[in-house]
């Protein structure tokens, strides 16, 4: 019996095969042979103690090894009516029995689980994002001024960000509207190094800066998953069967890791937009813009709640195998089906 890990990088159907090749790239592949076992057995964890209580003496625990330099489960969302159309990088672990591990497995004779690979927030942020800029216009004495900060580097998904925009106009032109958006990069960078800009969160103001005034004012912004379900190509965390996901997690590469290996890199920046009246109106108005780059994660999980959860015995609840329920419902179905008569 052997159980292996995969990390592969998916970019079509599964099913699907064009003059020998597949949609997919295989980053990490690593297997174990767990029964008869070949190595000596380790210490146990605490969930792996309270799994043998559970399942009796025919549970044999394993340690799969998990480097550090693979990417994260992420995923761009499909098209409403392309959800077979899957690009991303996801985690399989698969066991099955074989006299050669090296002949081609059947799925009957192998279970399969995905397991998703998740970064959390680091415990030392970045400095506070700021910027400003000057925009001198045609015909202008003095220039009109932008500046624009957010609280912190690190916000957690589902929470508001907050920027406070400052607009100092020395202009004889009216700014009529500010507006505050955040924007997903998405950089697919294992087979085409594409770029990916998505707005996943919006703001606007109405309120006019008159010539020769300032306005120093708050405006908040909130990226959600629940607000961007139709657009497609917007970057997912990886999700687990029909479970709910996120907007993907800012990517950290840590030195020494080869970018090309990450598969699909993520970063999120805020725009401060000011649309400027001109000389004929709506017709020639321009735009002052600037970007505040800051990081959209997961927060740190407590290592000690989550030791209390491992420890906990009656939390543990085992369903029966899922291809026995639909031999289950199958013979039931058979029970009901209707004979002619042959009289």
């Amino acid at each position: 019996v052997y159980v292996t890990l995969m990390c592969a990088f998916r970019y079509g159907q599964e099913d699907i095969d064009i003059i020998g090749l597949t949609f997919r790239k295989d980053l990490y592949f690593h297997r174990v042979q767990i029964y008869p076992s070949l190595d000596k057995p380790g210490p146990l964890t605490t969930l792996q103690e309270s799994l043998i209580n559970k399942l009796g003496k025919n549970a044999y625990p394993f340690v799969l090894t998990f480097p550090d330099y693979l990417p994260c489960s992420v995923c761009l969302q499909p098209a409403p009516h392309e959800v077979e159309k899957c690009c991303g990088v996801d985690f399989e672990v698969k066991a099955f029995s074989t006299d050669d591990p090296e002949e081609r497995i059947l799925k009957r004779h192998s279970v399969r689980l995905l397991i998703r690979k998740v970064q959390y927030a680091p415990e030392v942020s970045g400095p506070q994002p700021h910027a400003e800029t000057t925009w001198q216009f045609f015909l202008s004495k003095k220039p009109l001024h932008l500046k624009a900060c957010l609280s912190k580097e690190v916000f957690y998904h589902g929470e508001a960000i907050p920027v406070t925009v400052t607009v100092i106009n020395n202009t004889e032109k009216t700014v009529k509207k500010i507006t505050v958006s955040v924007e997903q990069v998405a950089n697919v960078i294992l087979y085409s190094s594409d770029f990916y800009t998505k707005t996943v969160a919006l703001e606007e103001s109405e309120e006019k800066v008159q010539p020769n005034s300032k306005l120093t004012k708050i405006m908040t912004v909130l990226p959600l998953l629940a607000n961007n379900r139709v657009k497609k190509g917007i970057a997912l965390d990886g999700k687990l069967k029909d479970e709910d996901t996120n907007l993907a997690s800012s990517t950290i590469i840590k030195d020494g890791i080869d970018r090309t290996v990450l598969g699909i890199l993520v970063a999120y920046k805020v725009k401060v937009k000011l649309t400027v009246s001109g000389l004929l109106g709506d017709f020639t108005s321009s735009d002052v813009s600037m970007e505040l780059p800051f990081r959209l994660m997961h927060p740190m999980q407590d290592e000690t709640n989550t030791a209390e959860k491992e420890s906990g015995q009656d939390d543990l609840v085992f369903e029966e195998f899922a291809r026995q329920q639909l031999k289950d419902e199958a013979s039931v179905e058979g029970s009901k089906m209707e004979y002619p008569n042959t009289e």
